[in-house]
């Protein structure tokens, strides 16, 4: 009978206890909602607008990936992984994740190789400096369907500035169509996107520049550092945490990439240009086929996480080695 009534008075203890753990859960929730009123508010029509247009379609792209459907009838036939299964089989798919990995690499290099310099050059002209950095930043003001169609016709076969000029100086016999010569298609393509995104670079690393120690650049002239060296050794140093930036940028830019080429190319001659972004664009909207679509617009996504994360990852171990 003991036994029974400590077991009775122990399972009551523990429900207080358990009650009373969930009250002061409560109280010290109340208590923080309180105290952080203020910035709830402040904060809650970004969560609000940012659950509707991000995390609600991110949802519906998953469902969307594991049916079959046209984008029409109103009935989603699910098929679950089968559309991802399909990806392992899909030739165009890995013909166009290589393209992109092409335009990450040279779409990525280029634009820094260029803008940088050209930063740092800038940085030290004291007159006419906004009037450069105005010319270099137009380019990115245009839409990349605008930079297409400039391109378009600098690269005509018939009337292009390009084989025009190329005559005019001698280089008549490399006159072709670029854009439809399988061979230089893709990096026809990419050189206009670069013009059109280095001018984004320079003046962001004009920015960065700001920040750099002028003192310790004085202090190398005088132990006989030339430029070269200040270049490599001190300012790209300073410059960590915004090249990062720039490179984190310009690489989900290159994995997502859709607009400049759908206007010059839509991803031909014979599939040369096509990207994850065009080829996603024709399985949707022209083959009708939304559940395949919404599964490689899936692998962009988890591709774009995944450079995401390896340069959050290298930042962190450049930040832990510095110290």
């Amino acid at each position: 009978m003991s036994l029974l009534l400590e077991a009775h008075m122990g399972g009551k203890m523990a429900i207080t206890t358990q009650a009373g753990i969930k009250a002061s859960r409560r109280t010290l929730a109340r208590k923080w909602v309180n105290r952080n009123k203020t910035g709830l508010l402040f904060i809650l029509p970004a969560l609000v607008m940012y659950m509707i247009f991000f995390i609600n379609p991110f949802f519906t792209s998953i469902y969307y990936s594991l049916t079959r459907w046209n984008g029409v009838d109103p009935v989603k036939q699910f098929v679950g992984l089968q559309n991802y299964l399909h990806l392992l089989q899909d030739k165009l798919l890995g013909l166009s994740l290589m393209h992109n990995i092409t335009w990450v690499i040279i779409g990525t290099a280029a634009p820094i190789i260029i803008g940088l310099p050209l930063a740092v050059i800038l940085a030290n002209v004291k007159h006419g400096r906004l009037f450069f950095q105005t010319g270099y930043f137009l380019p990115y003001v245009l839409s990349g369907v605008v930079v297409g169609m400039i391109w378009g016709w600098i690269y005509n076969p018939m009337f292009g500035l390009l084989n025009f000029i190329l005559k005019q100086i001698g280089l008549g016999v490399i006159t072709r169509g670029w854009l439809g010569d399988p061979n230089t298609a893709l990096y026809a393509v990419i050189a206009a996107a670069v013009w059109g995104y280095f001018g984004f670079c320079v003046v962001i690393f004009l920015a960065g520049l700001q920040n750099v120690d002028n003192d310790l650049v004085e202090a190398s002239k005088i132990d006989g550092a030339n430029s070269l060296q200040q270049f490599f050794f001190i300012i790209i140093p300073q410059l960590r945490h915004v090249l990062n930036m720039v490179l984190v940028y310009t690489l989900i830019g290159g994995l997502n990439v859709f607009d400049i080429v759908q206007i010059m190319t839509t991803g031909g001659p014979a599939n040369h240009t096509e990207l994850i972004g065009t080829y996603t664009y024709k399985i949707s909207f022209q083959q009708s086929n939304i559940g395949y679509g919404t599964t490689l617009s899936m692998v962009m996504t988890v591709l774009s996480l995944i450079v995401s994360y390896i340069f959050m990852i290298i930042r962190e171990r450049g930040e832990e080695g510095n110290e």
